[in-house]
């Protein structure tokens, strides 16, 4: 009985040691596949969406060894940032970002992206840093509110470079004093792991490297006979992509004011108020998407309304001259809050000038056609074409439009049911002419 209570607590250790060891030992990758996700511009929920999606399909696919997020970026929102971080630290497959092509930077959001990697990497003539948060308008933030913000953000990179063990003091640097580093720089400061020239020279660098997931598991990628799958935004995601993009939406908008004051003043055309409204549904997604500053698009609307008062009121110019001032006002505060999101200002500029003229086309065809006098009455009876009743011989009776009029005739003898042209009106008499018929071929 002993021997056997002794057999089984000897099996008991062995299979305890068994899962410690098990536990702590390192795994091969599941695959061999290379997953490649591109990020360019500005990071907008739309970019947090896309990078979910091809995360979560390589965790679902046991033959990818990791996913690498080729990176160009200049910044972007803050809260769409802490998404993305989140996701890829959390990531149940080996996560790569690399800041490609030669020339390109991965700022602000970028940095906090990059740093969040289980491996870190960047080409030859890229730069990373300037983290820092800013204001991209005129209205700067409350000081109280950018310490605040910058504290934060500070405290949030420490934490992220030490979880994947970089130099956390120069990474604080990046957000404190918007310190930058080239690729030489980062390496050696410890910011990132390597450089590489190349995809290709990236995935051979990388094989064999070990990583710790979210999870604890260390898992060994293996790239050695890679197969590689680039996962690009699909149509839906391009196009909110795009359209997300400051200067679109402030196009968008323009558009969408352009149409609905052409629908206003002349009821009834239907296509310029269809795409205005259109473009008006598109220009609030985007400018949500973006974080706008609710002051810029009041100061837009008020411009849309100064514009329509102006067909309505004899104003000399004076409302539209507010309208554009309005419209240029608000968009250079339409991103205030939005760091690293603006309108081109030559764009602001063109923009402008295309409404003022669409505007001041607009007016000049209202001006006109109110100081042109309309024929009224007798007089607009003139040049219109009747038909006789009864033979002017030189006087008779003619029929306009459904009346019955007495009528003298010059010129050449009329009789029933001709066509006359009438000359001039005297006395409640028409004067006609018989109405010369046209020759055929």
């Amino acid at each position: 009985m002993i021997r056997t209570l002794s057999r089984l607590f000897i099996s008991v250790v062995m299979l305890l040691a068994m899962v410690i060891g098990l536990s702590g030992s390192t795994v091969q990758a599941y695959g061999s596949e290379v997953v490649v996700l591109h990020v360019e511009d500005t990071i907008l929920p739309v970019v947090a969406d896309y990078i979910d999606r091809g995360i979560s399909k390589a965790e679902e696919d046991d033959a990818t060894t990791c996913v690498i997020i080729e990176l160009n970026t200049p910044g972007g929102l803050l809260t769409t940032t802490e998404d993305i971080v989140q996701r890829i630290m959390n990531a149940d497959v080996p996560i790569v970002v690399y800041i490609t092509p030669k020339g390109s930077w991965a700022a602000s959001a970028g940095t906090f992206i990059t740093l969040s990697a289980h491996i870190a990497a960047m080409m030859p003539g890229t730069t990373i840093g300037a983290a820092h948060p800013v204001s991209a308008g005129e209205e700067e933030i409350p000081e109280y509110q950018m310490e605040k913000i910058t504290n934060f953000s500070a405290k949030w990179m420490r934490t992220i470079a030490e979880e994947r063990g970089r130099n956390m003091d120069e990474a604080e640097l990046a957000v404190t004093e918007s310190k930058s580093f080239s690729d030489t720089d980062a390496l050696e400061s410890n910011i990132i792991d390597l450089k590489a020239d190349n995809l290709e020279d990236l995935i051979a660098q990388i094989d064999g490297w070990e990583v710790t997931l979210a999870s604890g598991e260390i898992v060994t990628i293996d790239t050695a006979n890679y197969d590689l799958s680039r996962d690009s935004m699909n149509r839906v995601e391009d196009f909110l992509q795009t359209i997300s993009d400051p200067n679109i939406a402030f196009i968008l908008l323009s558009l969408a004011t352009i149409g609905l004051i052409t629908e206003v003043t002349n009821p009834g055309l239907i296509f310029p108020g269809v795409v205005g409204g259109i473009s008006m549904v598109l220009a609030f997604y985007s400018l949500g998407v973006l974080n706008a500053y609710w002051g810029g698009i009041l100061l837009i609307i008020l411009a849309m309304g100064l514009f329509v008062t102006e067909f309505f009121t004899t104003s000399f110019g004076l409302l539209t001259a507010g309208g554009i001032a309005s419209m240029v006002t608000g968009a250079l505060i339409l991103f205030s809050y939005s760091p690293g999101i603006e309108i081109n200002r030559g764009l602001i500029a063109g923009v402008s000038i295309a409404v003022s003229a669409f505007a001041i086309f607009v007016i000049g065809a209202i001006i006109r056609s109110q100081r042109r006098t309309s024929a009224t009455g007798t007089e607009g009876m003139v040049n219109k074409i009747a038909i006789a009743r009864t033979p002017l011989n030189p006087t008779g009776t003619v029929a306009v439009e459904g009346e019955l009029w007495t009528a003298i005739a010059e010129g050449d003898q009329i009789q029933a049911r001709d066509e006359v042209v009438i000359t001039r009106v005297e006395e409640l008499k028409l004067w006609v002419i018989k109405r010369q018929s046209k020759g055929r071929i």
